[in-house]
């Protein structure tokens, strides 16, 4: 079996790649280990918790046992589906900020700018922007991807933009066109009331035009030959298979089965693969290192009215809203439920925004356990650059193993002062007026806890993953011997292979990571393609004018 790419991984940038690919005419095999996306449980928004918690979907990782956070193992969702985590995530878009990108190229990531990022955005967003006050001159309105906004109309969603303003903060029209710092609407993928994953927007696309097949199966090398690669083996149907592919090959796995599989072929640290009886292909340190993720915590408040989604947490209410979603699409199962959002400064001297907001109007963990307590809203809150770094290591070199995943969390002292700063900064806005009318008491982390080893504490019992890994085959100048792909993510020191997606980030971007991780598809797409990038676009971005002297 061949085809002229074979991409590992049907997730957010594969798909897009897949998608472009075959729209110049190519032949692409897609493997990917997970099966179907359909079905309520993965398309209805208001149930995300679900996909993202059931084997069937996600590849169940585990972090060792994090050693700042009392040895606690934290999950590391991957989607195990087709979509990839597009399919099981919680469906907010963000771009990033501007800032990120230019340190992406100062870190040697030629090429990728703001200004040459920004017409892949715009290539790959359908913004409807009707009623909503963005700039359209900053979005994008024909690409593939539909970004929507939820219709907030809980009087909560509402309030919590009002607080921000009150507490000093910026308002925005639109964090993902010219100015991200602010308080204002969120925006999701989703399309008339359903998730709008990488496999709606590109994958069937790409199998309408019959240049593309996606193979299910595992993975297990890249086959490389004279030091090109050639194909990948794949397990299926009980037997070794081995997918040709005529041009190249491109990993896009996340960035969690992307370094596995390039140390299971024999690109990595070169002393880690032979202490596995892996023979080196090319000695590349930097595989699997890198590895960053944003935390959160939860700032949970009780609601003094039964204003919250808590009342439709009940058999009857569950079957309501299901109800709703299957007849015409409708009601609160056709949103994420996060439909307002914040991006903030945590001090003066921050450049542009360090902290994010998630807010939800019913106090509620990602695993689906609500508060005892019944109504109540939250905060998902923590800081958006963590100096703490980690890896993705082989357990061995069996393929069917998981990898050995560690992120060093809270490894560093300035991650502790972020979030008690998060903490303390939530508060405040939370104490503002337009909560007066449904805040009742502080549930977690409660009033008695105040001082810095207190807040301490409760970060390390409760601090979660925010499902954003990515670093860890890091993009860089090609002679950076940390670097794994070079500006272009071509695999360095191996013809014939790339890698895009989450993995190549120099450094994480502020906010969820599903859009910049499509738009590295979009991208590499052109890289592989030869055909030149896309003109600059040299829009001037808003930084806070002080923002040397002021923290809002």
């Amino acid at each position: 079996m061949n085809a002229d790419y074979v991409i590992v991984g049907a997730g957010s940038a594969g798909c897009a790649m897949a998608y472009r690919l075959t729209e110049a005419g190519y032949s692409v095999i897609v493997i990917e280990y997970g099966g179907t996306d359909a079905g309520p449980l993965i398309q209805m928004p208001g149930a995300l918790s679900f996909p993202m918690n059931m084997k069937r979907y996600d590849w169940g990782y585990r972090t060792e046992p994090e050693p700042y956070l009392g040895g606690r193992r934290l999950a590391c969702p991957r989607g195990k589906v087709l979509g990839g985590s597009s399919s099981i995530n919680g469906m907010v878009y963000v771009r990033g900020h501007a800032g990120d990108y230019e340190h992406w190229e100062d870190s040697g990531a030629r090429g990728w700018s703001y200004a040459d990022v920004l017409p892949y955005f715009k290539r790959m967003e359908c913004w409807d922007d009707a009623g909503h006050g963005g700039d359209p001159d900053w979005r994008g309105a024909h690409g593939p991807l539909h970004v929507t906004r939820g219709p907030r109309t809980n009087p909560l969603t509402r309030a919590f933009v009002e607080a921000g303003m009150q507490a000093g903060y910026d308002v925005t029209a639109d964090y993902n066109g010219e100015k991200q710092e602010g308080f204002g609407p969120f925006e999701a993928t989703i399309h008339k009331g359903q998730r709008w994953s990488a496999a709606r927007a590109y994958l069937r696309p790409a199998e309408a035009t019959g240049l593309c097949q996606v193979i299910r199966g595992l993975a297990t090398k890249i086959v490389i030959e004279d030091g090109s690669a050639r194909g990948v083996d794949v397990l299926r149907h009980g037997g070794e298979e081995r997918i040709h592919a005529n041009r190249e090959v491109i990993l896009a796995a996340s960035a969690i089965n992307s370094p596995k599989l390039l140390m299971l072929s024999g690109i990595g640290p070169g002393a880690q693969l032979a202490a596995h009886g892996i023979d080196v292909v090319a000695n590349r340190p930097g595989v699997g290192r890198n590895l960053q993720d944003h935390l959160e915590l939860y700032i949970q408040m009780a609601a003094s009215q039964p204003v919250s989604l808590y009342k439709y947490w009940n058999l009857f209410g569950k079957a309501w809203v299901g109800l709703q979603w299957m007849l015409n699409r409708s009601g609160p199962g056709a949103s994420n439920q996060f439909e307002s959002t914040g991006f903030i400064r945590s001090r003066a001297g921050v450049r542009y925004p360090d902290i994010q907001y998630h807010f939800l109007p019913i106090a509620v963990r990602y695993d689906g356990q609500t508060a005892a307590e019944g109504h109540g809203f939250q905060a998902h809150t923590g800081p958006m650059r963590s100096p703490s770094r980690g890896a993705v290591t082989l357990r061995s070199a069996d393929p069917r193993d998981a990898p050995c995943i560690l992120f060093n969390y809270m490894s560093h002292a300035k991650d502790w002062e972020d979030f008690r700063t998060c903490i303390r900064l939530t508060r405040e806005i939370f104490a503002q007026e337009a909560f007066a009318p449904f805040a009742s008491h502080e549930i977690q982390p409660g009033a008695d806890c105040q001082t810095d080893d207190e807040l301490d504490d409760f970060i390390r019992e409760h601090v979660e993953s925010a499902y954003h890994p990515c670093g860890t085959c890091r993009m860089g100048a090609a002679d950076d011997p940390q670097a794994v792909v070079d500006p272009e993510c071509r695999v360095i020191g191996v013809e014939r292979l790339r890698v895009a997606d989450s993995s190549i980030f120099p450094r994480i971007t502020n906010g969820n990571l599903n859009g910049p991780s499509i738009m590295v598809g979009e991208k590499a797409a052109d890289h592989i393609l030869g055909r030149g990038v896309l003109p600059r676009d040299n829009a001037q971005p808003w930084f806070h004018p002080d923002w040397e002297t002021q923290q809002r």
